[in-house]
């Protein structure tokens, strides 16, 4: 069993050290869900705040941009591209988020926390129709590149 990356030889919590690593093209594509009635995704176009998709979608690409701010022990990433793609479904709304650089270390985190802050910027446009709005389904559809090589759910 390999052991975690985030902890020094006695346990207290280290930023990885990836100098030794070469960079290489890395890519994350990461899903979130809003589950929302019926009735409030008709009234989506008429949200008075604001298109709610495309202010989610940009608000998870600049989230992207501060995740090293955002989680302790990540390192900034020069972003090549982040990407989000926002689906509205018959009972919800669905959440695709891509991040791309060439780094010394991925881009996993990059592209879930884009998916989670685009969900959350979807609750914060809606919540005024229903406070029972769901975000589920978080989770990281596959990632490429790097030493432990590609990942695909």
């Amino acid at each position: 069993m390999s052991k975690l990356s985030h902890f020094d030889e006695a346990g207290a919590p280290a930023m990885v050290d990836v100098s030794a690593k070469e960079a290489t093209r890395r890519t994350a594509r990461a899903h979130a869900f809003v589950r929302i009635k019926p009735e409030v995704i008709d009234q989506l176009p008429a949200n008075p705040k604001g298109n709610p998709l495309e202010i989610s979608r940009v608000a998870g690409i600049m989230a992207a941009k501060r995740t090293a701010g955002l989680i302790p022990l990540c390192h900034p990433l020069p972003l090549s591209l982040v990407d989000v793609q926002v689906e509205v479904e018959s009972n919800g709304v669905r959440i695709i988020s891509t991040a791309v650089t060439t780094a010394q270390t991925g881009v996993e985190m990059e592209a879930m926390v884009a998916a989670s802050i685009a969900a959350l910027t979807v609750y914060d446009m809606t919540k005024a129709l229903d406070k029972a709005i769901e975000i589920t389904d978080l989770y990281l559809l596959e990632k490429t590149g790097g030493k432990s090589g590609d990942f695909h759910r």
